[in-house]
């Protein structure tokens, strides 16, 4: 069985060399947490664990995600995989307005990241979600 995880990351493509797609974290992931640290929204956790929007980020109480969706941002939410680590779709920004690269993708000693072109969004949506995230 395979346990994916979505990560956000710009894939540089022959035809659309702006494209920004999504990363699947496949069941080759060995849990090592190299990519844990070094989210700067707090976007990945460990398999199992209990996650909250507002950890991490500026983000309290009530909340609209820019994509519309509704929460408590101080709530306990569910894992996204039970297994191994996964990252929370709605609080990543690929480290838009953070770093060059997605963080996650480049330390992960077993490149277990592939692109899913299920999951797109534009830099600027992201870089939206990263502010809405982060008030500085």
């Amino acid at each position: 069985m395979v346990f994916y995880s979505v990560i956000i990351v710009t894939l540089r493509c022959k035809f659309n060399r702006n494209k920004i797609m999504a990363i699947i974290i496949t069941d080759e992931c060995i849990n090592c947490g190299a990519c844990e640290p070094e989210c700067p929204n707090t976007a990945i956790y460990e398999g199992a664990e209990e996650w909250r929007f507002s950890e991490g980020t500026d983000l309290k109480g009530a909340i609209i995600l820019p994509n519309g969706k509704k929460f408590n941002a101080d709530d306990t939410q569910e894992p996204v995989n039970d297994e191994l680590y996964f990252i929370v779709a709605d609080k990543c920004t690929e480290c838009k307005g953070f770093h060059d690269e997605p963080q996650c993708a480049a330390v992960c000693p077993v490149d277990c990241c592939i692109p899913d072109e299920d999951q797109v969004e534009t830099e600027e949506e992201l870089l939206n979600k990263q502010r809405f995230m982060h008030k500085e």
